[in-house]
């Protein structure tokens, strides 16, 4: 067998092999400009929700509990001042980047890129023996922000939400494993392997959205889960051949059971459609299907006094309503509020925003939102189901003053779909909206100036020396 036999995926022209392979071949001269630049902001957003989320009251626990666990080591756990190994701090730096519902999501293959990647991609440069440049990382965070959606394609998106599969971390591992894999240099037929590794660790139970802390680390075990396998095909640790195409035990075959996975989607248009230009960047602490209701509800707030309220009436597509609604009981744990469109319409309504204040202890617990959630009906629009990707998450919301007077609001897309992005001079501003309120101006000028020029950073320890302080607690 060749060199060149040695290193090539098993089956080059099958999808794992094209993927793979392309992966490995990628550089920064095949990315469009606008695409690596879109990349970078995304990434500050990442770093800015990792700073708001670190010392969040669940994310004390969850570091206090890993850190037993784990013991030392030499990779930063952001905003903590800690250090520990790099599985571990994958795990927690994927926690609090989703430790407050505001990082990004792909609107079309649900999961939240920068927790899985920022996340594998420092703990891979911790362990590499010499040191990562910016470009090498941002690189790796392409390859992450392209792999994620496409499996998520080949298994229609939003069908696994709807089983009650939690979609990211069961996409999420191979988005890791191939930015971990692509920061170590990995051929074709390791990152074959990574894949196969990746897939095999996928898991994630939609159910953790009602009460539980561990949705937050859901992202955050897929980054380690990714990271090791990248780690492991390095090491010549061999992981399932083909994972995608093998007919029994196969990613495809077992998560796609009972609705017609594709594997053709997941090399359509390599290098050609630019899926990192797709990823949402988020306007609130909510769950993403939940913002074209709040979209709506600040709308109508803006005619409509919050003490004439009678009723509200939301109508949704199957997604959000299996995913978004459930009859609420007071309280709600804030990971249960920012679920609930029944509560972040209500918050929009009544306070004009749905961020961190809308969830603290006090306000999960105040008597005007609950009036206002018992005069809530959400109601499903089966129509939708099957309807152009413009219009499958239009969200439609009546309220009814208590003159009679009847106000609606449609929105078919929320500010930061792909056909209405946040800007980057939007995200810059989201970004110390949450970094300042933790941090001081001066660090997080310093963090926005080392993503904004990553690609001539020299050494990523850099952006880590500038991440390890402790910061202040959001909800403090």
């Amino acid at each position: 067998m060749t060199a060149v036999q040695q290193h090539a995926a098993s089956d080059p022209a099958g999808p794992t092999g094209r993927l793979a392979t392309w992966v490995a071949g990628l550089t920064l001269g095949d990315v469009p400009a606008d695409v690596i630049e879109r990349a970078k902001y995304l990434l500050l957003d990442g770093l800015g929700c990792a700073l708001v989320g670190a010392q969040l009251p669940w994310s004390r626990i969850a570091t206090g509990a890993v850190l037993e666990l784990e013991g030392a080591g030499d990779t930063v756990v952001i905003g903590t001042g800690h250090t520990t190994g790099a599985p571990a701090a994958a795990v927690l730096n994927g926690t609090f980047i989703q430790g407050f519902e505001l990082d990004d999501f792909h609107p079309l293959a649900p999961l939240h890129s920068c927790s899985l990647l920022i996340p594998a991609l420092l703990s891979t440069a911790s362990v590499r023996p010499h040191p990562t440049t910016g470009a090498e990382f941002l690189l790796g965070a392409i390859a992450g922000f392209e792999v994620g959606p496409r499996v998520g394609y080949t298994l229609h998106g939003t069908q696994m939400l709807d089983r009650g599969w939690h979609s990211g971390p069961v996409f999420g591992t191979h988005s890791a494993a191939m930015a971990s894999g692509k920061l170590r240099g990995l051929p074709p037929a390791q990152l074959e392997d990574a894949l196969g590794l990746a897939g095999t660790q996928s898991a994630g139970l939609m159910a953790a959205q009602y009460e539980a802390m561990s949705k937050r680390m859901h992202h955050g075990l897929a980054a380690r889960n990714g990271c090791y396998a990248a780690g492991l095909a390095a090491a010549g640790y061999t992981g399932i051949k083909r994972v995608f195409e093998r007919e029994y035990g196969g990613f495809l075959s077992v998560f796609g059971e009972g609705h017609n996975p594709d594997a053709a989607v997941l090399t359509g248009q390599l290098g050609q459609r630019w899926e990192t230009t797709f990823i949402m960047v988020k306007s609130y602490a909510a769950m993403g299907g939940l913002h074209g209701a709040i979209d709506a509800a600040r709308r109508l707030r803006s005619s409509i006094a919050p003490k004439d309220i009678s009723t509200v009436d939301i109508t949704v597509g199957e997604t959000v309503y299996k995913h978004g609604w459930w009859r609420p009981e007071r309280p709600l744990t804030p990971i249960g509020a920012q679920m609930n469109i029944g509560y972040a319409t209500a918050a929009a309504l009544l306070d004009g925003n749905v961020l961190t204040e809308q969830f603290t202890p006090a306000r999960l617990d105040a008597d005007d939102i609950w009036s206002l959630i018992s005069n809530t009906s959400v109601h499903l629009d089966e129509s939708l189901t099957n309807a152009p990707i413009t219009e499958r998450f239009r969200t439609d919301v009546t309220v009814t003053t208590r003159d009679g007077a009847v106000h609606r609001a449609r929105v078919d897309l929320p500010h930061g779909a792909p056909t209405d992005p946040v800007t980057n001079d939007e995200l810059v501003a989201k970004f110390h909206c949450l970094a300042d309120r933790v941090t001081s101006r001066r660090r997080a000028d310093a963090i926005e100036r080392a993503m904004v020029g990553l690609e001539n950073l020299d050494d990523i320890d850099e952006l880590n020396d500038l991440l390890a302080a402790p910061v202040a607690g959001a909800l403090d």
